[in-house]
């Protein structure tokens, strides 16, 4: 299924060499979801494909435990930092252009990374990594909901949340057995085939898709990411310096004083790289809320439970990987069958009750922990938390664009994927603080006691977000809103959004 659209009176020369005006090539359905999403799963899969891993990494690197907090942090502070940027830059220069290039470093950062010998140079090889998601996973998304008809938009954001469910489900996984079959560095060579793959598929699959931005903005953008950094930095540093340091105080500081000056800038940029026009939406705002909330405290536990698996269950990695299977493979059922189901019952019963589940699994896991356990007391709370994920990924995605306008789905999909991997690294962050502060230690007997607190700590905080999914619009409110391929709301200016583009 294609869709035509009118051609821009403003595009210029940006339509140089295209079909004819209105005319799209006539592409399946099908194979645009394959091919924008091949790319996203082999950058949602590199988010916890290290994790089965990570034990095997510290023993031939040495590297500390902070190393292995920053082994995930680097890609998803990257990740998280330049999304922005990387949606003004699509909608400047091409999506497919931008969403291309990103691929492209992806692969080099892959490639930097199984190379590595110390972790100084992993750490670096998985910051090149998450530069290239940046450009990969909200630009897939933007070109997905510019090449499917409203009718059909969450029914296919659904299948694509569930591909990003399966990068989930497979990341520990995959990581696991590669680790286990050939060797750690492999787990990155396996992202070159893919990329071989996935290059030529978009080509032949993915029209070219731009809105008209004069400016980019680089001020934003650095604000934006300096906040982040500083943010994730102190906490990371915080049981080593102690959370009294001036190394830690001071960068927090900053990064409120940064996080302040970037709204204000944000405010009166020309073209902003996150329009605040777009936290009026009351789905929005709220998504956003929920997306930090569930990244922070579901991916932050997920690390650390792949770790207790290993170090104190016995496990190997290929083993903790499939034992993580009953939370992390429910998405690839639930996500799609979730994405359906939002245009009955609406995406605020979906969202509630899967946040709902997910916190409570965390606290069940956290009362059952203990160092007679079997592996065995671990699985009803690992379904029910994989359920509560599925019902989780699609709807977010869905309530981000609900009322959003086509020109803006580049820069609300960027906002959203970065508060996203702003939550992961938070999250692995904030409960590997919480674990070491109450004197963990990555060793057989250094889960004891310990690993308790931080679960529920990440209990809590997914709570706070099904509490915020209760403000959600219900579905009767949101069926009478404009739709999100309509023009944008009548405050928002011609300089504020953009001429779509369809080349």
């Amino acid at each position: 299924m294609t869709i035509a659209s009118p051609s821009d009176p403003h595009a210029g020369s940006a339509n140089r060499g295209a079909p004819g005006p209105g005319i799209r090539r006539a592409t399946p359905l099908w194979l645009t979801l394959l091919a924008v999403s091949l790319p996203m799963f082999m950058a949602t899969l590199d988010n916890l494909v290290m994790t089965s891993a990570l034990p095997v990494v510290q023993k031939h690197l040495n590297a500390s435990v902070t190393q292995l907090e920053w082994f995930m942090n680097a890609y998803t502070l990257a990740f998280a930092t330049l999304m922005l940027a990387a949606a003004g830059v699509g909608d400047r220069w091409g999506r497919r252009r931008v969403f291309l290039g990103g691929i492209a470093l992806f692969t080099a950062g892959s490639i930097a990374s199984a190379l590595s010998s110390t972790p100084e140079t992993l750490i670096i090889g998985r910051a090149v990594q998450g530069i290239g998601a940046a450009a990969i996973l909200p630009l897939s998304l933007a070109l997905l909901a510019g090449a499917v008809p409203e009718s059909r938009r969450a029914l296919a954001i659904g299948v694509w949340g569930g591909v990003s469910g399966l990068g989930v489900a497979l990341g520990p996984v995959v990581g696991g057995a590669i680790v286990d079959g050939i060797s750690w560095q492999a787990i990155f060579w396996l992202n070159v085939p893919v990329a071989v793959i996935a290059i030529p598929l978009v080509l032949a699959a993915v029209d070219e898709t731009r809105s008209m931005r004069v400016h980019l903005d680089p001020g934003g953008v650095l604000l934006a990411g300096a906040a982040v950094f500083l943010t994730v930095w102190a906490i990371v540093h915080g049981n080593d310096d102690g959370w009294s340091s001036p190394g830690v105080v001071v960068p927090l500081i900053v990064a409120a004083a940064l996080a302040v000056a970037f709204v204000a800038w944000e405010l009166r940029a020309r073209q902003p790289v996150m329009p605040m026009r777009l936290f009026r939406s009351r789905n929005f705002t709220l998504a956003n809320i929920i997306a930090v909330a569930f990244s922070l405290g579901m991916f932050g536990a997920v690390f650390l439970l792949v770790q207790y698996l290993q170090v104190v269950m016995g496990y190997s990695p290929l083993e903790a990987g499939l034992r993580t299977l009953p939370w992390t493979a429910a998405p690839m059922i639930v996500a799609p069958i979730a994405g359906a189901l939002a245009p009955r019952f609406g995406l605020r019963p979906l969202l509630t009750a899967g946040l709902a589940l997910q916190a409570g699994s965390l606290a069940w896991i956290a009362a059952v922990l203990g160092p007679s356990m079997e592996y065995t007391a671990l699985i009803p709370a690992m379904v029910m938390a994989g359920i509560g994920m599925g019902l989780t990924f699609a709807p977010v995605a869905t309530a981000v664009l609900a009322d959003v306008a086509d020109a803006d789905h580049a820069a609300a999909s960027s906002a959203n994927s970065t508060l996203r991997e702003v939550g992961v690294a938070l999250g692995i962050a904030v409960l590997t603080a919480v674990f070491l502060g109450a004197g963990g230690q990555i060793s057989p007997t250094g889960f004891d006691g310990a690993l308790q607190p931080a679960m529920l700590v990440g209990a809590a905080v997914v709570a706070a977000g099904a509490v915020a999914a209760l403000f959600l619009p219900g579905r009767r409110v949101a069926a009478e809103r404009a739709p999100a391929g309509d023009p944008a709301p009548a405050e928002a200016t011609p300089a504020d959004v953009a001429h779509e583009v369809r080349a």
